[in-house]
């Protein structure tokens, strides 16, 4: 009788839709050993749509050799269905993952590729200055290259993506930059133009991959785990860092130039044949994601629409402060973050006299904390989301965390008299930045779901200009003055600036 009222509770769960999945557990998880009979069933605990769990008990026992056993199954909508598969004397447990956490696992990953490719030039950019003689400032016109591309391509790749979906546009661009990044040995010992010419098309490629990425997520994961979900995507763009860091040294001194730029392209057409097969733009239209998994997803979107409109013009985006906060945020992040990412191996080579390879290891350890940390920033975020706190509040604790701790840290940098201490001063100024994830790059979602990959891609653009201008006033600073220091002052105070604009004007309200 338990088990009748069980089959026929008007409560959704995990396992029962219209039709009980009972009977099916019954013949293939158990092979027909199962009887209803024996099945005790203990109270079931409702909670929300979003977290769906009941347990019961299989009071089966069997006396085989003067042993008893039991089983406890437990299932949880939370994203993780476990099954008891028992047979042949043995029992062994079967765990089966979301799909979502699938698609967020490879989106990581290429998002480690992506970063990867970019620091590979950053590191044999040095022997290639040494091989043909470039001065300081033309390494910074060199190294910003990739940003030329990379400017025009983030507007119209977050529009591409707003209409097609991050699908077909991220695997469009993975195939690209990794032609790119196969061409780039070549183009170097050919020309000086077409090195340029290259870099530039491997970061038109790359544009794409942000506004693909935040899209995907949007869609994939619920609003209390969307800051997590970034965190890992996140996670594994920094990891490209450390990847690229330690290894191109070690390729270069016993392949070649070539060797990092070969092996990194075809790790993106390796991910590419994965990608074109398991992934779908929306949860719903996917084969392989549960019913109880769907149902999570969606009641956890709090700014889906049954509907879209017409998106919001660029002149009415720009009209709106919340708007600003976003791409001013963006632009100092971009400041910042490309100026340590370019010049990092640099500025230990030419300040503490450090060879190459060192220069990496000390480069590499700041990346890797970074990867992290931004996990723990999501993790926090979400968990204050949780706890109650407003979204616009938990941002702008996020956002002032990101920038307030690299605007100090660099301010402390300039005054480090070992490796050593710059290396711990940059970790910490890099652990900090992270939190920004859980800040503007959430946030473009939340003022604007319709059109955020459109949003993200002018963010883009505007961080990227910030980018090349960061990237080579650097190195022009360095060959006038001789010092990274006053570069690292200017780059402190527009994080203190930004800080306070982002907290004065910044919502996490829908606005378009």
């Amino acid at each position: 009788m338990a088990a009748k009222s069980l089959l026929h509770s008007s409560n959704p769960s995990c396992f029962f839709s219209s039709q009980s999945n009972l009977p099916n557990l019954k013949r293939t998880r158990l092979g027909g050993a199962f009887k209803t009979r024996n099945l005790l069933v203990k109270p079931i605990k409702w909670g929300s749509q979003q977290s769906l769990s009941f347990s019961y008990k299989l009071g089966r026992r069997q006396q085989q050799r003067g042993s008893s056993r039991s089983s406890v199954i437990k299932c949880t909508a939370e994203g993780i269905e476990r099954g008891i598969l028992i047979g042949g004397g043995e029992s062994r447990e079967t765990i089966l993952v979301g799909e979502r956490y699938k698609v967020v696992a490879l989106l990581a990953c290429v998002m480690c590729l992506c970063n990867a490719d970019r620091v590979v030039m950053s590191v044999a950019v040095v022997p290639l200055a040494a091989k043909f003689g470039w001065s300081s400032s033309f390494l910074g016109i060199v190294q910003s290259s990739f940003l030329w591309g990379y400017i025009f391509s983030s507007v119209i790749g977050g529009a591409l993506v707003d209409k097609y979906g991050g699908k077909k546009v991220l695997a469009w661009g993975v195939a690209l930059w990794s032609l790119s990044t196969l061409l780039t040995p070549w183009a170097a010992t050919h020309s000086t133009a077409s090195l340029l010419a290259v870099r530039a098309f491997f970061g038109l490629a790359e544009g794409v991959a942000m506004p693909a990425m935040s899209t995907l997520t949007s869609r994939w994961f619920p609003s209390h785990e969307r800051a997590s979900a970034i965190g890992i995507c996140m996670g594994g763009f920094h990891l490209g860092n450390v990847v690229g860091l330690l290894l191109t040294p070690i390729m270069l001194s016993t392949i070649g130039i070539s060797g990092p730029f070969i092996l990194f392209s075809s790790l993106g057409l390796l991910w590419l044949s994965t990608w074109t097969s398991k992934v779908t733009n929306d949860p719903c239209n996917s084969p392989f994601v549960s019913k109880s998994e769907l149902r999570l997803i969606q009641a956890g979107k709090s700014d889906s629409v049954a509907k879209k409109g017409n998106p919001p013009s660029l002149q009415h985006l720009l009209s709106k402060l919340p708007s600003w906060t976003v791409i001013i945020a963006n632009i100092t992040n971009n400041w910042g973050y490309f100026v340590l990412l370019s010049w990092m191996p640099i500025y230990f080579n030419t300040v503490f006299n450090v060879n190459l390879k060192q220069a990496a290891w000390f480069s590499a350890v700041p990346w890797g904390t970074m990867a992290v940390s931004g996990y723990m920033a999501g993790k926090a975020s979400d968990s204050l989301i949780k706890a109650g706190y407003s979204l616009t509040l938990v941002r702008k604790i996020m956002q002032s965390i990101g920038f307030i701790g690299p605007g100090v840290s660099l301010l402390c940098l300039n005054y480090a008299k070992s490796p050593a201490v710059a290396a711990v001063l940059i970790t910490i100024a890099l652990s900090l930045s992270s939190f920004s994830q859980a800040g503007y790059l959430l946030n473009i979602q939340e003022i604007a779901p319709d059109c955020a990959g459109f949003l993200h891609g002018i963010a883009n653009s505007a961080g990227t200009l910030a980018a090349i201008i960061s990237t080579i006033g650097t190195g022009y600073f360095v060959q006038w003055l001789g010092s990274f220091q006053a570069f690292l002052t200017v780059t402190a105070g527009l994080y203190f600036v930004t800080t306070i604009f982002w907290n004065l004007y910044s919502t996490g309200e829908r606005v378009f």
